[in-house]
């Protein structure tokens, strides 16, 4: 999915969709674009327009720190998507990471340690590589518990499962994006990406934004089939140890109702595990 100029196709995305009273100019009335036009966008960073213009055509090859420090501050661009930037216009500075697809030994005790909270371990393409079995409930409504990015776009369920389906959306989007940026070239970040632009004309149009967002903490509400409204409040933590990786845990507020329906998804999780066994087994005795 690599495209001939992607810097330029960041950067025009990035100042459509700033606008000029966002970035402290005055709105003259007819606009041909969006957002800010090129000699805004210069103006605010201190750059001539045609510097500002080789360098999203294609044409500047050497851009200064500075100036591109001065383009981020203008675009008003977070330091994920600062970071971004750099790793387009400058990439012989960008370290490549090479991600990791097995869950280690330590990460995946760590997770199953996480017994009565939904725990589990996703790779930089929103693969879902290991999950507890109250993960496993909370997500149990959807066909498959094996990437995020296809359950939300390509599940029908997941309009029913988010409560606000399009936040999902959009965050689940520019933690890719930053992922791909992370670790460009991964060969199962572009599968997904492929994947989903062809089959999903929202996830198409999220990813032309080219928001550059990653997912590291945020209160989320959930629909589930079996125990009614969670709100859950979300946290990755990140694994030094194996680049890409993070652990997913959800949480909820003491005495909040949401506690109590972890009681109960604690329950299904641990139905769906005898059944597993007895199934498995023919043993209608066992029990875990």
């Amino acid at each position: 999915m690599k495209r001939e100029n992607e810097l330029g196709d960041f950067l025009r995305a990035r100042r459509d969709a700033v606008t000029p009273a966002a970035a402290g100019l005055p709105d003259d009335g007819e606009r041909r674009v969006p957002g800010l036009r090129r000699d805004e966008v210069a103006l605010l960073a201190g750059v001539s327009t045609d510097y500002y213009t080789r360098l999203e055509q294609g044409r500047e090859r050497r851009p200064s720190e500075q100036a591109l420090r001065a383009i981020a501050r203008a675009l008003r661009l977070n330091e994920a998507a600062a970071g971004h930037l750099f790793r387009l216009a400058m990439p012989k500075l960008a370290t490549e990471t090479e991600a990791v697809t097995e869950v280690g030994r330590d990460l995946r005790l760590l997770m199953e340690n996480v017994r009565d909270l939904p725990a589990f371990v996703v790779g930089p393409a929103q693969d879902v590589l290991a999950a507890n079995p109250v993960a496993e409930a909370l997500y149990s409504g959807f066909a498959r518990f094996d990437n995020l990015l296809r359950m939300i776009f390509l599940d029908p369920f997941a309009r029913e499962f988010y409560v606000d389906w399009d936040r999902a959306a959009e965050v689940a989007v520019g933690n890719l994006r930053a992922s791909s940026a992370r670790f460009p070239g991964d060969l199962r970040v572009e599968a997904v990406l492929g994947s989903l632009s062809a089959r999903s004309p929202a996830f198409a149009s999220l990813w032309a934004r080219y928001e550059v967002r990653p997912r590291t903490h945020e209160d989320k509400r959930f629909r589930h089939p079996g125990v009614g409204l969670l709100h859950l409040h979300f946290e990755a933590l990140a694994a030094t140890s194996a680049p890409g990786q993070h652990l997913s845990v959800y949480t909820a507020a003491p005495g909040s109702p949401t506690e109590d329906a972890l009681v109960l998804l604690r329950r299904l999780a641990a139905t769906s595990v005898n059944t597993e066994i007895i199934d498995s087994t023919g043993n209608e005795s066992t029990h875990r």
